[in-house]
């Protein structure tokens, strides 16, 4: 598949999401300051979240709109927690331009059809469910009828969450899907990462996946990458001082290059499946063993434990004719230190 520039199939670089989120203190030249850094720190991707909070709650102040999960947002209601988080929808025609200019991909969350339809006009080249929308079939539907890659968030999905989305989006004619494995602790603990579903969720639905970080540590991802990861997203923010709900938990500059470096050396690491003999291997195999004369021989002598071993360099016969050598004669006189070679054996 393709978002923009950047094609995501198994054999690419892994596509690296700095998550823009409420990090930016209502201040939208903080916002293109962080695009511009998240740049040059070498994302591929910023990604926004496109809501209000009238579109994703209701003001009320009962106890079923407080947050009450041992979260850093206990004690909030939902109104208030997303009026301060979101992203202002008259910026993100701006921001888009502005990350398009910088070279770096821009795309978004949407929390109903409203803001698809908004993102819409603005040519987005992905979309994003988070991991508590999962359960929206309708809302997921509607995202992948527009028949672009989708990239959906598991953090607090069952196993039946996860096949009900993945169906709809086929059943649609999307197959341009990808699954992140989430962990919805902010910030999470290395324990609860279980990233081995990685392995389980690409071979149960055959589509890419990918990690949505929430840890304060570079392992994880890196550890996602090695086990097939194709999407890493992390939340960065210029400053912690900045403050706002997702501070604590998001990516400076410094700890998100270092990620970013991190997992390109990981990918060289890896490599490819590479059994290639090269001129440089061949090099060396001069120095693995082989079968050599260890004491003087004359035409004749019988080849036993004592005077043939394998040993190096690897000049000589392969060690695995090593029995089938011993007990027979030599038709030459043999100096110790000679290879042994099959034209030497009656």
């Amino acid at each position: 598949m393709k978002i923009d520039n950047n094609y995501i199939n198994e054999y690419s670089k892994t596509f690296i999401i700095a998550e823009l989120s409420a990090n930016h203190g209502h201040d939208i030249e903080i916002a293109k300051k962080t695009i511009k850094k998240a740049k040059e720190c070498g994302a591929d991707a910023i990604k926004l979240q496109t809501y209000t909070p009238d579109t994703i709650t209701i003001d009320c102040d009962n106890e079923y709109f407080k947050v009450k999960q041992g979260t850093i947002w206990d004690g909030m209601t939902l109104y208030k927690l997303y009026k301060k988080a979101y992203t202002p929808w008259n910026w993100q025609s701006e921001l888009k331009e502005y990350a398009q200019s910088l070279g770096i991909s821009c795309f978004s969350t949407p929390f109903d059809k409203i803001s698809v339809d908004f993102l819409e006009n603005l040519n987005v080249g992905a979309y994003k469910i988070a991991s508590f929308e999962i359960t929206d079939i309708p809302l997921i539907e509607y995202v992948a009828s527009k028949g672009k890659p989708i990239i959906i968030s598991t953090g607090v999905a069952t196993l039946e969450d996860i096949e009900e989305a993945v169906k709809v989006c086929k059943l649609v004619g999307n197959n341009e899907i990808i699954l992140l494995k989430c962990t919805s602790d902010y910030p999470a603990k290395l324990e609860d990462a279980n990233l081995k579903t990685l392995i389980d969720l690409k071979n149960r639905f055959g589509v890419l996946v990918g990690l949505s970080d929430h840890t304060m540590d570079i392992e994880v991802p890196l550890t996602a990458v090695v086990l097939g990861a194709k999407v890493i997203e992390k939340h960065f923010i210029l400053d912690r001082n900045i403050g706002g709900p997702d501070a604590s938990f998001s990516l400076e500059p410094d700890q998100f290059k270092y990620m970013v470096d991190s997992i390109r050396k990981v990918e060289k690491a890896m490599g490819k499946v590479d059994y290639e003999m090269t001129e440089k291997k061949q090099k060396s195999r001069e120095l693995s063993r082989s079968l050599f004369i260890v004491m003087d021989l004359k035409n004749g002598d019988i080849l036993t434990e004592d005077n043939v071993k394998s040993i190096r360099p690897g000049f000589g016969m392969h060690p695995k004719y090593y029995k089938d050598i011993l007990g027979k004669k030599v038709n030459q006189d043999i100096k110790r230190g000679t290879p042994l070679r099959e034209d030497y054996i009656d």
